[in-house]
């Protein structure tokens, strides 16, 4: 199969970032993978379609960078002012590597039992599941998402339960957590703002 035909498999055009081929990747495996799909055969091709397609682009993109990399390093040292090209960002996220079947089984069983800690305010359990999940997958943004999630309810809740400093503690390690979370970013400013009410 030809490159452009890897991109059309992710829904992508030829143009797409490594960021933008990673995000369409993790979304096409929740929607294709097997585990979700047990017994669907077309489901488990278009899985294994999707797979390649995500290895081989990764291949091609990274490989491309290192030989940017290699031919910058190889420019003489003479050069004083930067040649007057646009320069465009490298994309510095983290390699990702595809879930096994196993680990996305373990994942997704996990956020299942998360909601439900959730939603009955267990928020103690909720952390101790979240994190042995992000010890287990430590590069996945979305359980790093999830455990930000369970400290900033339990700092909310501890503000309910009038414990301040406890619940500050919570509320700044959601955002050390996922620091690039606006979502998350603004749930905490509120919480902040409440704190500060209970304070006057």
């Amino acid at each position: 199969m030809k490159m452009t035909g890897y991109y059309q498999v992710l829904g992508l055009t030829a143009e797409a970032t490594l960021e933008e081929i990673k995000a369409a990747y993790r979304k096409l495996v929740q929607q294709y993978h097997p585990d979700i799909n047990p017994g669907d055969q077309q489901a488990r091709e278009r899985f294994i379609a999707i797979t390649e397609a995500y290895k081989k682009l990764l291949d091609s993109v990274q490989s491309k960078q290192a030989l940017q990399q290699n031919k910058t390093e190889k420019q003489p040292s003479v050069q004083r002012k930067p040649p007057a090209t646009k320069v465009t960002r490298k994309d510095t996220s983290p390699y990702i590597p595809p879930l096994s079947a196993f680990e996305f089984q373990v994942k997704w069983n996990s956020y299942r039992e998360l909601q439900k800690l959730w939603k009955n305010n267990r928020f103690t359990q909720a952390i101790a599941l979240a994190e042995t999940l992000a010890q287990k997958l430590p590069q996945d943004p979305e359980v790093r998402s999830w455990l930000a999630s369970s400290y900033q309810r339990r700092g909310r809740q501890l503000i309910g339960d009038r414990q301040l400093e406890t619940a500050r503690i919570y509320l700044k390690k959601a955002l050390k957590t996922d620091p690039h979370n606006r979502s998350l970013w603004s749930e905490v400013e509120r919480d902040f703002r409440r704190m500060e009410k209970i304070f006057r």
